[in-house]
């Protein structure tokens, strides 16, 4: 992989859950994150067909490891105008280079 594959702005947020002074809930998001990845959304080749837990994905993202920041399923990832919930965090090949995330559409998640 190159710096030429990662073309993709994508946004990672954490989803924060409170209470305002009157006790009602809210909901509130925290910018984690803007890097550039490499994205491949689902498609039917046989690499998505194959593994178990792209099964349940929408898209797969891939970029530079970023420091100090340990990614978690509680984040979202936004690309373009489509939010994603993430469902893996993987540190490709062990050498802290690279993290791949499988990611699902949020409005799929929701049916």
């Amino acid at each position: 992989m190159s710096i030429g594959d990662l073309n993709t702005p994508i946004q990672i947020l954490r989803l924060r859950f409170g209470r305002d002074r009157d006790g009602f809930p809210t909901e509130s998001e925290e910018l984690i994150a803007c890097v550039r990845a490499r994205a491949e959304m689902r498609n039917a080749t046989e690499k998505w067909s194959n593994r178990a837990v792209l099964r349940e994905a929408s898209a797969v993202f891939t970029f530079r490891r970023i420091p100090h920041i340990d990614l978690t399923t509680d984040m979202v990832i936004v690309c373009g105008a489509e939010r994603y919930n993430i469902v893996s965090v993987e540190n490709i090949r062990g050498r802290n280079l690279y993290t791949q995330v499988v990611a699902r559409l949020e409005s799929e998640a929701k049916e």
